[in-house]
Parts: structure tokens; C-alpha cells; sequence
């Protein structure tokens, strides 16, 4: 019999979009209820390629934790640990990453091949242009956060994690034997697969949106863009692999929830944007595949240490408290942002319910 109350370790957010300015407000409160940490990415309009941008940009998200914004939702601690990372260009500068490094502002670095997604056009165009810069990292021990597909016309989007990984991926990581690597928000039984056979330095974050859904999501009752992000939706047997993956208690596949928020008209839209926002209910979202798979017994695992052990940090010492207590999803968050402008976010699961809300942390 599953017990009503689960009493797990405080995760931490391995992958978190959480943008700029009045889009920060606004979604900053979701994340900060339950994750102890998370890792920011650095893909804002101006991506993070200087110190000095990702001490700016820490410094904007620990004024708003330090506010305390608070509504009928939620609260905002200043407790929240954002965690910075590097966007690597063709033309980065080493020093900029040691420097990071050095003065423990950068924990990471990521690498967006040049229009794959959202904020990428200033991405990586030649992988082996950057081997200097992953050299460096080698060194000084700093991970490599990578957006695997391939930005190929003539690649179906389908393919295109999978044709990364065999075209790029392992030859990277036979090249750089001893950098750290985080094969972010994998989608393919092919991912899967790759991170189990590798040694302990390739790890893997999977998003609860990958876990719940397959492609059929974007198709039900007409052209969903709700459902649309990148990498996009697979076919089932993907998902399922993904949920055997996760729940296994292999330490090599941690949580990040890739919570990529858009507002509601640049969604909606004829060319929508990708990007789910999973952020409100993300902890409640995994807890159901755990249950759903009967692994509630590694959930902890998943959440609250593998990510940790792989960079080195500590567990968190808080504790998070789950309820077997159904939750209805609303249809839509809204933000009255300081400058009157409004908001709109559609959340995964919107309007349907949960099986398991987050009662407090202790």
C-alpha cells in the first residue's frame, strides 16, 4: 500500500530556463518553491558569455529571491542557489571559463549548436573549432551541458538527437576522455542507451514532459503548440524508455526540468516558439511516473543526489514533503508584471489533474 505522505531529500533543478526581467518575475517563484538549486541557462536574448554578464544575471535572480515576491501561490526565498553557466561561441575566449571557474561563478558551460533552438543563433557552428575550450574544461574540471540535435534541414527533426550523438557526440567524448558531460534533456530510447554504455563522466537529464508525453501530444484535436519544444516529442517507445531509464535507479540520469517558458502569444502563434513550461508542477509531475512505473522508492535518487554527486556538491539538507492529495492544474498562469504588462503561461498538464501535490519543506 502506498503510503499518503512522501518525505525525500530537496531536489535541485539540473536545466531551468528562467529568462529575464518581467518573464523572470514571473516564473522565478515556481522554481524557488521546491528546488534548492538549479542550474540557469545562459540563452537569454544577450547570452552569457562574459563573467561579468553572469554575475549581472546571478545578481538579478537573487534580487527578486531577496524581495520575497509572494501570492496566493507560492514564496520566494532567498535560500535559492542559481547556478551559472557558460554559452560557448566559435570565438569564447578560454580565460573567460577559467576565470568563471576560478572565482566559482561558472559551474558549467553549454554548447548550442548555432540555430537548434531557442536563442542558439550565436551557438557553436564548427564543434572542432571549440576543442581548445573543451580542452580547458578537461583541465579544470568544469562540466559540458550539451543541446544534442543537429541544425540540418536535411536531418528529419526526429533523427536529430540521434544522428548528434553518432555524428558529434562520441567522437567528442573519445577525443575528451575526461571531460565532464551532461547530455541534456534526452528524448531517445538511442540517448538512453548511449549514456548506459558510457563511463560515469556522461550523465543525462531527462524532463518530465518527455516522460509523460509522446509526439501524438502536438496532434490531438488539431496543431497543439503547446506541446511543441525542442527537442520535440518522440514516438512512445522513446517515452517508455525514458521512464525505464529514470526510474532504474542507474545514477547516471538525473532531474532537469528544461522548463522553458513562453508567453501565451508567442505560442500561439504562426510560428510558435518551443518550449514547455513544466516549472509550476514539476516535482508533482515526476513523483506520478515514479508511482505510475512502482519505483516511488527511488524517486529521492533521481531527484535530490545523482545530480549532486556528478558535480561534486552537497546534498541538500532540506527536506521536501509530497501528499498523496490531487491537485487540478489550472489552464493558465497569469503575471501582472511592475510594469502593468500581463503574462500568460500555459503549464504542462494544464487542466488536468495531479495525483501528488507538495504539501511544505522542512
Amino acid at each position: 500500500m502506498i503510503s499518503s505522505t512522501l518525505i525525500i531529500l530537496q531536489p535541485d533543478d539540473w536545466h531551468v530556463h528562467l529568462r529575464d526581467g518581467s518573464m523572470l518575475a514571473a516564473v522565478l517563484p515556481f522554481t524557488t518553491r521546491v528546488f534548492g538549486r538549479a542550474i540557469v541557462m545562459p540563452n537569454l536574448k544577450k547570452p552569457i558569455t562574459t563573467v561579468e554578464s553572469a554575475i549581472a544575471y546571478r545578481k538579478r535572480i537573487k534580487n527578486f529571491c531577496a524581495e520575497g515576491i509572494t501570492d496566493e501561490r507560492l514564496v520566494t526565498t532567498n535560500k535559492f542557489n542559481p547556478l551559472m553557466t557558460m554559452y560557448l561561441t566559435d570565438t569564447l575566449d578560454s580565460n573567460e571559463l577559467v576565470r568563471g571557474h576560478a572565482e566559482n561563478v561558472i559551474i558549467a558551460a553549454k554548447l548550442y549548436p548555432a540555430g537548434v533552438t531557442t536563442n542558439s543563433v550565436s551557438g557553436v557552428t564548427d564543434i572542432k573549432a571549440i576543442n581548445p575550450l573543451l580542452e580547458t574544461m578537461e583541465k579544470i574540471g568544469m562540466p559540458l551541458l550539451i543541446h544534442g540535435e543537429v541544425n540540418d534541414p536535411e536531418v528529419d527533426i526526429f533523427d536529430r538527437e540521434r544522428i548528434f550523438i553518432e555524428k558529434y557526440l562520441i567522437p567528442l567524448h573519445r577525443q575528451h576522455q575526461g571531460l565532464k558531460i551532461v547530455l541534456e534533456h534526452i528524448t531517445t530510447a538511442d540517448a538512453v542507451s548511449f549514456i548506459e554504455s558510457t563511463n560515469l563522466n556522461i550523465c543525462a537529464t531527462v524532463t518530465p514532459h518527455h516522460l509523460h508525453l509522446n509526439r501524438n501530444a502536438m496532434f490531438q484535436e488539431g496543431l497543439c503548440s503547446d506541446f511543441y519544444c525542442l527537442p520535440v516529442l518522440k514516438r512512445d517507445h522513446h517515452k517508455q524508455a525514458l521512464r525505464r531509464a529514470v526510474t532504474s535507479g542507474n545514477p547516471k540520469f538525473f532531474l532537469g526540468t528544461d522548463s522553458a517558458p513562453h508567453p501565451r502569444n508567442r505560442k500561439e502563434t504562426s510560428c510558435g516558439c518551443a518550449g514547455i513550461f513544466n516549472a509550476s508542477h514539476a516535482i508533482e509531475s515526476y513523483t506520478q511516473v515514479f508511482e505510475e512505473e512502482g519505483k516511488l522508492d527511488l524517486l529521492e535518487a533521481f531527484t535530490s543526489k545523482n545530480g549532486p554527486k556528478f558535480y561534486g556538491l552537497p546534498l541538500n539538507q532540506s527536506r521536501i514533503v509530497l501528499e498523496k492529495k490531487q491537485q487540478l492544474v489550472p489552464k493558465q498562469i497569469n503575471w501582472i508584471a511592475a510594469d502593468h504588462k500581463k503574462i500568460s503561461l500555459v503549464p504542462l498538464h494544464a487542466g488536468k489533474r495531479l495525483l501528488w501535490s507538495l504539501k511544505n519543506i522542512c
